[in-house]
């Protein structure tokens, strides 16, 4: 089923009450487009080639002591049930409701302080503003330098913003590890499985709460007070999909996703969707940590894994994705650039018969979560069609999964994911490998659960816990549900 456009609702189901009243379909627009030139947390016009305070490094993470949800940092689940989020809405912001988080990202794991949310687009500027940006004037390349292929980025400007990069994702910098006294859940482990039977609600309530920079120091305190691995004890006393989920959390989100890579271009055949799950949609930093960490596990290089295992363009789209080039989430969004963006996809796709694959895949490739979501809003308004259903029109198999994967992550993550959950459990029996691998990649940031959480109340109308719980049983599905409250 598609994603109802980026930007404009469908009818009798959007906006939920209390959105104030949108332009009919077709309709002018009250003033120029507010999909492009101003991203949100960005300087105001005039302030470009300033950039913002305390974005000099990535200022350091700060570890959360482990216990329950509630001593989490961030904000308890009930405060994320606004859906879409502020900052996703397709709608004009509008004041807070009651119960709903403050303004501004949480300052949570992930999300230092003077960068903009990880993942969040950056389309629409704030409210009230009606005009783009000055326009850019790029220095033209000396006579007989090659020309930059199409969908490179474009070469920054004198004056330009600093563009600073993405930090990485909780779990994938080595040197970001919570120092916490560990001892007491290592020990409460250790007892849940020592002697006869296993007390699997123990293992539940403490590894389905850890946060990523918690595991490694709960495995190393493990290790040295018993003398043990905790992750081969939890092989020995359970099986079944529990020991899948528990083993995938114990890995934490960077080996998880390295192990994720290695089963799905291992054997004969090849996991496309395994590989777009990890790969797709993330950040350079993200992308460098993988290939690192995975070339340090199995003594080969993921790219080569990748060209071996994959052939013509679906080889060629994962090559693009390994550059780790993606323009970063703090560049700003050129008016004129995302007109070239929608140009050219037009062109490639729905104006011609024979969709260039290729073209698609540089441009989606390339561009940061927020530039996707300024082409998206722009192709629609232009051409009267979702770019989500031209690609379902032009592409198929792979291809297609591909290429929606990327339109819907600059769109709309928390939907994206809440579509993915579904797609695990609609149809006859349940996905279930790949229902708990999504699941535990969603809950390592506990704001974005919540999040996802709402998207799928908004878009299916009934509880994912509740879904979950009719898909799944005994310890297996009460570790999904522990990871998704």
């Amino acid at each position: 089923m598609s994603y109802q456009g980026y930007g404009q609702p469908p009818p009798n189901q959007y906006p939920p009450q209390g959105y104030p009243h949108q332009q009919p379909y077709g309709a002018p627009p009250p003033g120029p487009p507010q999909g492009y030139g101003q991203p949100q947390g960005y300087p105001t016009q005039g302030q470009y080639g300033q950039p913002p305070p305390q974005q000099h490094g990535y200022p350091p993470q700060q570890p959360a002591p482990h216990g329950p949800p509630s001593h989490s940092p961030y904000p308890q689940q009930q405060q994320h049930q606004q859906y879409p989020p502020p900052s996703h809405s397709p709608y004009p912001q509008q004041q807070q409701p009651y119960g709903a988080p403050p303004p501004g990202p949480p300052q949570g794991y992930g999300q230092p302080q003077g960068y903009p949310p990880q993942g969040q687009p950056q389309g629409y500027p704030p409210q009230g503003q009606h005009q783009y940006p000055p326009q850019q004037h790029h220095q033209q390349p000396p006579y007989g330098a090659p020309a930059a292929p199409y969908g490179a980025p474009p070469p920054q400007p004198y004056g330009a913003p600093n563009v600073m990069p993405t930090p990485p994702s909780p779990g994938y910098d080595p040197n970001q590890i919570a120092h916490f006294d560990a001892s007491g859940p290592a020990d409460a482990l250790r007892k849940a499985m020592k002697g006869f039977g296993t007390d699997e609600s123990t293992l539940i309530r403490i590894l389905a709460h850890m946060s990523p920079q918690e595991i490694p120091t709960l495995k190393q305190t493990y290790q040295q007070r018993h003398r043990r691995s905790l992750e081969s004890d939890v092989k020995d006393e359970v099986s079944g999909y529990f020991e899948f989920a528990l083993l995938a959390i114990l890995r934490g989100p960077l080996q998880q996703d390295v192990w994720c890579l290695n089963d799905a271009l291992k054997g004969v055949g090849t996991k496309e969707a395994l590989l777009d799950d990890v790969l797709i949609g993330r950040s350079n930093a993200d992308i460098r940590a993988i290939k690192t960490a995975y070339q340090q596990t199995y003594r080969r290089s993921l790219e080569a894994d990748v060209k071996s295992d994959l052939s013509a363009k679906t080889e060629r789209m994962y090559s693009m994705i390994l550059t780790a080039s993606r323009q970063e989430e703090s560049a700003p969004v050129h008016p004129q650039a995302v007109d070239a963006d929608v140009t050219e996809l037009h062109r490639a796709t729905e104006a011609k018969t024979g969709a260039e694959a290729l073209t698609v895949c540089s441009i989606l490739t390339n561009r940061s979560d927020g530039q996707i979501r300024a082409i998206a809003l722009a192709y629609e308004h232009k051409y009267r069609r979702a770019l989500e259903t031209v690609i379902k029109n032009d592409f198929a198999g792979h291809m297609e999964d591909a290429l929606v994967r990327m339109v819907r992550t600059g769109a709309d993550k928390a939907m994206r994911d809440a579509i993915s959950l579904e797609e695990c459990m609609s149809g006859p029996g349940t996905k279930d490998e790949r229902l708990t691998t999504r699941i535990v990649a969603v809950h390592w940031d506990r704001a974005h659960a919540g999040q996802v959480r709402g998207a799928y109340k908004h878009r299916y109308k009934k509880d994912l816990i509740s879904r979950i719980r009719g898909e799944t049983s005994g310890d297996y599905e009460r570790v999904l549900v522990a990871m998704m409250e």
